[in-house]
C-alpha cells in the first residue's frame, strides 16, 4: 500500500492501535448520521480486514487517514468501486473523520491527495462521490475538490431501505478539471500534482 502524505496528513496502512480508534467513530451516533446503523466492534474491526485486504488485492482502496503533527488516527479516507447495485459505474471517493477532526479542512486536504493518486498513479479518467441528500458537510468537501452535481444523477440507494438516508446525490469530476488548479502531494518520495486548498471536512 502506498503512503500519501500532505502538509498535514499521512493517509497510510491500517495498523493494530487503529482499531479502537476506529470502532469509537463507529459507535458515535454522530459519525454516523448519515451512514445508517452503530457498528458493533467486531464489526468495526471486520470492516478494517476487508479494506486491508481490498487495497493488498487491487492497489487502491481505503487508506488510515493520520494527523502528522500529533500522530493520532483521526478516519479514513479513499477510493473504492462502486458496488454492482448501484444505478452507476466507476470508482467512487469517500472520506471519515473523527469528530474532534472536524472543522481543520482534513477531509477536503485528504480528498485532494486521493484524487490526483486516482488520476496520475491509476489513471482514472473519472472519480465519482455519493452522499444523502441531507449530508450537506460531505457535499461541500465535493465541491472544494472540484466536483460537480447534475441533478438528473440523483438517486435512491437500493442497499438502503426506505426513510431520509436513501435519497443520494451524485458529484464528478475528472482529469481536465482535476488539473485546472494547483498543489502537490507527496508519495512514495516522489511529488504527485494535488488540487486546490483545503476546506471544511465532511464525515
Amino acid at each position: 500500500m502506498p503512503e500519501l502524505r500532505t502538509d498535514r496528513l499521512l493517509l497510510r496502512r491500517w495498523r493494530e492501535s487503529d482499531l479502537e480508534p476506529w470502532a469509537a467513530m463507529n459507535a458515535d451516533p454522530e459519525v454516523r448520521e448519515h451512514l445508517g446503523e452503530l457498528l458493533t466492534r467486531e464489526q468495526s474491526d471486520a470492516a478494517v480486514a476487508e479494506m486491508q485486504a481490498e487495497f493488498d488485492g487491487r492497489g487502491f482502496g481505503w487508506w488510515a487517514l493520520e494527523a502528522r503533527e500529533s500522530g493520532e488516527f483521526i478516519g479514513r479516507v479513499g477510493l473504492d468501486e462502486v458496488s454492482d447495485d448501484m444505478p452507476f459505474a466507476g470508482v467512487d471517493i469517500g472520506w471519515r473523520l473523527a469528530r474532534s477532526a472536524w472543522g481543520h479542512g482534513y477531509a477536503t486536504e485528504a480528498a485532494l491527495a486521493c484524487l490526483a493518486f486516482g488520476f496520475e498513479t491509476l489513471g482514472l479518467p473519472e472519480v465519482l462521490a455519493s452522499t444523502t441528500v441531507n449530508n450537506l458537510r460531505s457535499q461541500a468537501v465535493m465541491r472544494r475538490i472540484g466536483m460537480t452535481r447534475d441533478p438528473a444523477d440523483d438517486f435512491d440507494d437500493p442497499s438502503v431501505p426506505e426513510g431520509p438516508l436513501r435519497p443520494c446525490v451524485l458529484y464528478r469530476t475528472g482529469t481536465a478539471r482535476s488539473r485546472s488548479t494547483s498543489g502537490s502531494a507527496v508519495m512514495s518520495g516522489c511529488c504527485v500534482p494535488l488540487a486546490g486548498t483545503p476546506g471544511p471536512p465532511g464525515h
